[in-house]
């Protein structure tokens, strides 16, 4: 089967094409989809991308910094605005992947290949949409692919600080076994709005919920972080894969998030 591409010149008459075309997949990098050509993938025969120069830009307003849908993983680990996330980037494949993988593309990749959205929901962000529609990063990964499209992603700055660790059996760019990020918010030394992400522990990045409610008004000791790790899998569904078992995911989940943790302390 032919496989046609068409380039416009604006996101939005990109938009307006991939919306039409059912049968036509969205090209960023092509990091994940150009295996899908090369493999002959007869699901889609039109590849949709666009030449719009928002969609590789940085820019900070006020606390929260704005990717464009297309901004690399290489353009975060040079950015000064970026640079809280710029230590996850650099974690992400070699220097040809991270000049080619964007960060829309991350959004909706299978696991295990989703350490920065694993970050970008640490972090509370929002993605907004070419029809105009703003939603979490939770919410958008929750619904799955859509007819519409990522125009950029509102990351808050974080004022304690992102933390992020990555397993893998390959150092230290390897594909994760699993990842995992928290921002810790805290009032009067005591942790408020915890938020943890786990990637590589479902089909998506996911949060840890029980581990996050036993953070929670407490002080990040000994006894806090020994219940966050006894509760890191809890809710959670890994499965198995060439990279590890989930079995394997489930047993060590709790070890590198108490390791993590400690580190913070």
């Amino acid at each position: 089967m032919p496989l046609t591409v068409e380039t416009y010149p604006t996101l939005s008459e990109a938009a307006r094409a991939f919306a039409a075309a059912r049968a036509a997949r969205f090209m960023g990098g092509g990091t994940i989809l150009m295996r899908a050509v090369n493999e002959a993938d007869q699901s889609f025969d039109t590849l949709i991308r666009t030449t719009d120069r928002a969609m590789t830009e940085i820019r900070t307003t006020g606390s929260a910094v704005t990717l464009g849908a297309g901004v690399t993983m290489a353009s975060i680990a040079a950015s000064r605005d970026t640079a809280f996330l710029a230590p996850v980037a650099r974690l992400i494949g070699g220097p040809q992947v991270r000049a080619a993988a964007t960060v829309a593309g991350n959004l909706f990749a299978a696991a295990p290949y989703g350490d920065l959205t694993a970050a970008l929901m640490a972090l509370g962000a929002t993605a907004e949409m070419t029809d105009g529609r703003r939603q979490s990063i939770d919410d958008l990964i929750r619904g799955g692919p859509t007819r519409s499209l990522v125009a950029a992603v509102h990351v808050p700055v974080p004022q304690g600080g992102l933390h992020f660790r990555k397993v893998s059996r390959i150092k230290p760019k390897g594909v994760s076994v699993l990842s995992v990020a928290a921002v810790l918010p805290r009032q009067g030394g005591r942790i408020e709005n915890a938020r943890i992400v786990f990637n590589g522990m479902g089909a998506r990045p996911v949060r840890a919920e029980a581990a996050e409610r036993a953070l929670n008004g407490q002080a990040l000791g000994a006894s806090a972080i020994a219940a966050a790790a006894a509760h890191a899998a809890e809710g959670l569904s890994p499965r198995d894969d060439a990279i590890a078992t989930a079995w394997y995911r489930r047993e060590v989940a709790g070890v590198h998030l108490r390791r993590l943790l400690e580190d913070i302390r």
